[in-house]
């Protein structure tokens, strides 16, 4: 998780939401790594776990089935899709998004995609990850 939060602190440098999303394969070894890019590309899909499943499924191709995937924050609807369709086993992440998070807050598609089912773990370094979102939020207005 430190390297998904250090991923998220390189997105707020660049005015983006601070969040970053790291995939780690079956062995624990770095895949990928990714921020947010959506304001510096202003292209609204590039949000930090679609990045980083893309440049995962460039290395490992198309399904990533012992990949486990770290992110500052809850992935919304669009995110959790891609987690499920690519066949990640697991994702852990960091503060819970009660407003678009779509894992476990509000969708919860974790337990209920009709394709399979991705554990979900949350909470891990919350604190850090709440306070870098907090910061950031409220530098802006």
């Amino acid at each position: 998780m430190s390297l998904a939060i250090r991923e998220a602190e390189a997105a707020a440098e660049k005015g983006e939401v601070p969040v970053g999303c790291v995939i780690i394969d079956a062995d624990g070894s770095v895949v990928s790594s990714a921020h947010n890019l959506v304001e510096t590309e202003n292209d609204a899909t590039l949000h930090a776990e679609l990045i980083a499943i893309k440049l995962a499924q460039e290395q490992l191709g198309r399904r990533l089935t012992d990949c486990t995937l770290y992110v500052t924050l809850e992935p919304c609807p669009m995110c959790a899709g891609a987690i499920l369709l690519s066949r990640i086993s697991t994702v852990v992440f960091g503060a819970r998004d009660w407003e678009r998070g779509a894992l476990l807050s509000n969708a919860n598609l974790a337990n209920t995609y009709f394709g399979g089912k991705v554990e979900a773990l949350e909470g891990f370094c919350s604190e850090e990850c709440e306070k870098l979102l907090k910061d950031f939020f409220a530098s802006r207005r």
